[in-house]
C-alpha cells in the first residue's frame, strides 16, 4: 500500500492556518463596514469554518488511510501473516513509522521461516527416529505420536486423542509392569514365534511444562539389535580373557613341569615339593576359573518344587543381610529354590556393593498377576543409559575385579524359569531391579 505525501505535514497545518487567518481578517474588513467589527469578526470566522474543516479533513485524509493500515497489519501479525508491507513518500515522522514497521514485519517474516523450517526438520527427525516417542497430556491423552509409537502401540493409526492408559491395556504385562513401576528402566517382551527370541526395550519418561500444563514424554527404545551386536563384542572379550587366564597358568605350568624333571634327572629332590606347590597352585585356580564360567554356560534346566515363600526369605535372610519390604505371602510357588536363591544372592550382594547401609538394601516379594515379582532394592549411585544397555550381558561389569556373570546369571536363572528381569532407577537414587517369575 502507497500514500504520497509530498509536502511535510507540518507544514502542510501551518499554511492553512495562516490561509485562513488571512481570509478570516479579509471578511472580517469587508463585513465591518455594515456591521460593528466584534460582530463581524465572529460572523467572518462561523462563515470560514466549514471551509476550515474541509480542508484539514483533506490534509489528514492520507494520514487518516496510513493509521487504520497500520491497525490492519497490525491485526494480520497477530493472526500469523506477515506479508503485508507499507509505503510513505513523505520525509517526516510518519515516514520513520511506516520504516521501523516494515522493518518489523521483514523481520517477523524472516522468523516465521526459519520456525517453518526448524519445525520440518524436527518432525522429520521425530517421524523417523526409531524410539516411541508419545506425548501425554495432563488429562493423560495423547497429544503426539511418531510412527514408531504408533506401530509399536497402534498396529499403524494415528493415536492422538487416545487415551494413554488405554493404550497401555491393549499391551503386554511386561510393558504394563514397566510403566507401572515408574521411573526409567529396561525390561523384556517374550515373542509367541519361539525363533524371535525376545525384545528387549529401554523405557524413559520425562515430564515437563508445555503451555503452562504438565505434560510427560514417554520414550521407547528397542535395544535387541543393539544388544545382539554387543553380545558379540563381549564373547570376543571373554574369549580374549580365556586365552588370557589359560596362558597365564598353562606357561608357569609347562615350565615348572619341565624344571622339575631335570630336577629328577639331577637328583635335587628337595626343590621338587616347591615346584610341585606351584603347579598345584596354579592348576587350581584355572580349575576355579573355568568351573565358575562353565556354571554360567551350562546351567540346567530348573527343578521345579513347591517352595514356602516364608521358609525361602528366612534361608536367604541367613545368608546376607537386607530388610524385608511388606509381609512375606503365606502361599507357596513353584521353582527351582537353588537357582533362584543363587540369583538373589547375586542381586543382593550387588546391592550392598553399590555403596548403599545395610538397612536400605531391601527385598520385596509380592503377586503380580499370574505369577510373583521380586524386587531388589537399593539406594546407591544407580546407573546411566550406558550401563543400563549393558548390566545384562554377560561379562560386563564396571568393577574392577567383577566377573561380570551376576546380572548376567540372574537373568538367566528368571529366564529359564519363563520370566524376565527389569533393571531400573529409583526416584531419590538408587536401583531395583525387578524379578519375575510365573507361578
Amino acid at each position: 500500500m502507497r500514500w504520497r505525501q509530498r509536502v511535510p505535514l507540518s507544514l502542510q497545518f501551518t499554511a492553512l492556518a495562516l490561509v485562513h487567518l488571512v481570509a478570516a481578517a479579509a471578511l472580517a474588513v469587508v463585513l465591518a463596514q455594515w456591521l460593528r467589527p466584534v460582530w463581524a469578526a465572529l460572523l467572518a470566522v462561523v462563515l470560514l469554518a466549514p471551509l476550515l474543516v474541509y480542508q484539514a479533513r483533506r490534509a489528514f485524509a492520507p494520514m487518516n488511510a496510513l493509521f487504520r493500515a497500520l491497525a490492519g497489519s497490525v491485526a494480520s501479525y497477530h493472526d500469523g501473516d506477515f506479508s503485508f508491507g507499507l509505503a510513505w513518500e513523505g520525509r517526516d515522522e510518519l515516514g520513520e513509522l511506516v520504516a521501523s514497521h516494515n522493518a518489523l514485519g521483514l523481520a517477523l517474516r524472516e522468523q516465521r521461516v526459519a520456525l517453518v523450517q526448524r519445525e520440518l526438520l524436527l518432525d522429520t527427525m521425530v517421524q523417523n527416529t526409531p524410539v516411541a516417542m508419545i506425548l501425554v497430556d495432563p488429562a493423560r491423552r495423547v497429544v503426539h505420536a511418531n510412527i514408531a509409537a504408533r506401530k509399536l502401540l497402534g498396529d499403524g493409526h494415528r493415536l492422538e486423542g487416545r487415551a494413554f492408559e488405554d493404550l497401555l491395556a491393549a499391551t503386554s504385562d511386561a510393558v504394563r509392569e514397566a510403566f507401572a513401576r515408574g521411573g526409567d528402566g529396561m525390561f523384556s517382551v517374550g515373542q509367541d514365534d519361539a525363533d524371535a527370541g525376545e525384545e528387549i526395550y529401554h523405557l524413559s519418561r520425562r515430564g515437563f511444562r508445555l503451555n503452562g500444563r504438565r505434560h510427560e514424554l514417554v520414550m521407547l527404545r528397542q535395544l535387541t539389535a543393539e544388544l545382539r551386536r554387543q553380545e558379540v563384542q563381549t564373547w570376543k572379550k571373554v574369549i580374549r580373557v580365556i586365552s588370557h587366564e589359560l596362558n597365564n597358568s598353562l606357561a608357569p605350568i609347562a615350565s615348572l613341569a619341565h624344571s622339575g624333571a631335570e630336577l629328577l634327572r639331577r637328583g635335587q629332590h628337595e626343590r621338587l615339593p616347591t615346584a610341585l606347590a606351584t603347579i598345584e597352585e596354579r592348576a587350581r585356580h584355572l580349575e576355579g576359573f573355568i568351573r565358575d564360567y562353565a556354571r554360567f554356560a551350562k546351567l540346567p534346566a530348573p527343578r521345579l518344587q513347591p517352595v514356602s515363600w516364608r521358609r525361602f526369605v528366612e534361608q536367604l535372610r541367613s545368608q546376607v543381610e537386607f530388610r524385608l519390604e511388606g509381609a512375606v505371602d503365606e502361599r507357596t510357588a513353584r521353582f527351582d529354590q537353588a537357582q533362584l536363591e543363587q540369583a538373589l544372592l547375586n542381586l543382593l550382594r550387588n546391592a550392598h556393593e553399590s555403596g548403599t547401609a545395610p538397612g536400605d538394601v531391601a527385598m520385596a516379594v509380592r503377586r503380580a498377576g499370574e505369577g510373583w515379582r521380586i524386587d531388589v532394592l537399593d539406594r546407591g549411585s544407580g546407573m546411566n543409559e550406558a550401563v543400563l544397555s549393558n548390566a545384562l550381558l554377560p561379562f560386563y561389569s564396571t568393577k574392577r575385579h567383577g566377573t561380570g556373570l551376576g546380572l548376567a546369571l540372574a537373568r538367566e536363572i528368571a529366564e529359564a524359569h519363563g520370566g524376565r528381569i527389569a533393571l531400573l532407577n529409583r526416584e531419590g537414587g538408587g536401583l531395583c531391579v525387578s524379578l519375575v517369575i510365573p507361578d
